[in-house]
């Protein structure tokens, strides 16, 4: 499974993801262009609060499976669209 990080994360949650056998991409700041064309490579990205997953992110996407919030609050997801794609949204407060 290939994630992608999109904002910084600790150097030791890049490592759980290794360590569970992901393949993490390290990819920070990218604008909302770049982001939508880099999506369709990844199964999964895990976001903070600079990442905006709008529903037009979300619609272009066609592998993605999971988007994680490393942190509490969902309010940079658009959920409903994350829903109608059948992507699972979740968050790891603490």
């Amino acid at each position: 499974m290939r994630v992608l990080i999109s904002d910084n994360i600790s150097n030791e949650g890049v490592e759980i993801l290794r360590q569970a056998g992901l393949e993490a991409d390290i990819k920070v700041g990218l604008p909302k262009d770049e982001l939508i064309a880099c999506l369709s490579d990844y199964d999964g990205i895990v976001i903070r609060s600079a990442t905006k997953l709008t529903a037009d992110v979300i619609e272009s996407t066609t592998r993605l499976k999971v988007i994680g919030r490393a942190g509490s609050g969902l309010d940079n997801v658009d959920k409903a669209a994350a829903t109608r794609k059948g992507i699972v949204v979740m968050n790891t407060p603490g």
